[in-house]
């Protein structure tokens, strides 16, 4: 769905804030790439496929099929279009993830009525072994929360456990919700409140150790010691400044990718915040265009221009903390 605020950003970066597709892109993907198909226009999701490496998997915004498509990470190009069969009309998916076995789930899980809809879907199917273009059967769940309807855009799946979490979108800060142990396609499966998580969040992915969660956000980033779910905040992530809806990390652990809407939208690279690709505690940026509250990656005039950002931001909308400080 398309959002004023973030459509606002996107235009202040236009020209000055913007980075060539170029300096991101990278054999594998693991330093970045730009994604080519013109069917693809609003990425909103990116999960590492296992099964297949220096592919990722993206899909479309908003209601415009059940489409995954697999992106090769050191062209951009669409190797494979994947419909999904056994579910219903899409209303609004939002994210991607991979589970234990080279399972895929996406998450059906916007609600563009602010927050209304009785329940939610997450659709589960085997990657496939073969990529081409071609139709895979899914299981569809319905999902609802235990507190209420709300809008949410990101969903990670701990690589381990297989256990599916999603963390609500809200501007004063958002909270990851626990699925139960194992999803079922007979009645409804209830998401229950776990952990603050003080962003305004678009999407988060798990290490492939299971042991990080990363979570970003428009302007910023956040990422967590995982701590058998009891999640302890570690430090900030860098994002590129934009309308950013995706991240996953790459399959080795070693970087973290973060994507963004729009025709021919770049896929930036950095190392993986806490190690696993040289990485300090806060983050580094090997993407060049990055926001961040307190960290050194950028270089000056990035800073300038995210500073400028923010100021717009807060003239336009009024001070909020988008990324609460402790």
């Amino acid at each position: 769905m398309r959002r004023p605020f973030a459509l606002l950003v996107s235009v202040l970066l236009v020209g000055a804030f913007a980075v060539p597709a170029s300096a991101a892109d990278g054999g594998d993907g693991d330093e970045g790439f730009t994604i080519e198909d013109p069917r693809i226009t609003e990425s909103s999701g990116l999960a590492a496929s296992r099964l297949h490496p220096g592919v990722y998997w993206t899909h479309n915004d908003q209601d415009n099929g059940p489409y995954l498509y697999a992106v090769d990470g050191g062209t951009g190009k669409t190797v494979a279009r994947v419909a999904l069969s056994g579910v219903g009309t899409p209303r609004d998916i939002e994210a991607i993830s991979i589970g234990p076995g080279n399972r895929i789930f996406v998450g059906d899980i916007g609600d563009n009525l602010g927050g209304t809809w009785p329940y939610v879907w997450v659709y589960e199917l085997p990657e496939p072994a073969e990529l081409k273009d071609q139709t895979v059967k899914a299981t569809q769940y319905v999902v609802k929360y235990a507190d209420g309807a709300r809008d949410a855009e990101s969903l990670a799946v701990h690589p381990k456990t297989g256990r599916v979490y999603i963390i609500d979108k809200n501007e004063d800060g958002g909270h990851l919700y626990e699925g139960p142990a194992k999803l079922t396609a007979s009645g409804t499966n209830v998401f229950r409140r776990a952990a603050p998580v003080e962003l305004w969040a678009t999407d988060a992915a798990f290490s492939p150790d299971g042991e990080r969660l990363a979570v970003r956000g428009y302007l910023g980033g956040l990422w967590y010691d995982w701590n058998g779910g009891k999640i302890q905040r570690k430090g900030r992530i860098s994002v590129p400044l934009g309308q950013g809806e995706s991240a996953t990390y790459t399959a080795d652990g070693a970087k973290l990718l973060l994507g963004m809407e729009g025709a021919r939208s770049p896929v930036r690279a950095q190392d993986a915040p806490g190690g696993g690709g040289g990485g300090d505690s806060s983050s580094s940026s090997s993407g060049g265009s990055a926001a961040s509250g307190d960290d050194g990656s950028g270089t000056g005039t990035l800073k300038v221009g995210a500073l400028g950002l923010v100021v717009a931001c807060a003239a336009l909308f009024g001070l909020r903390r988008l990324v609460r400080r402790r």
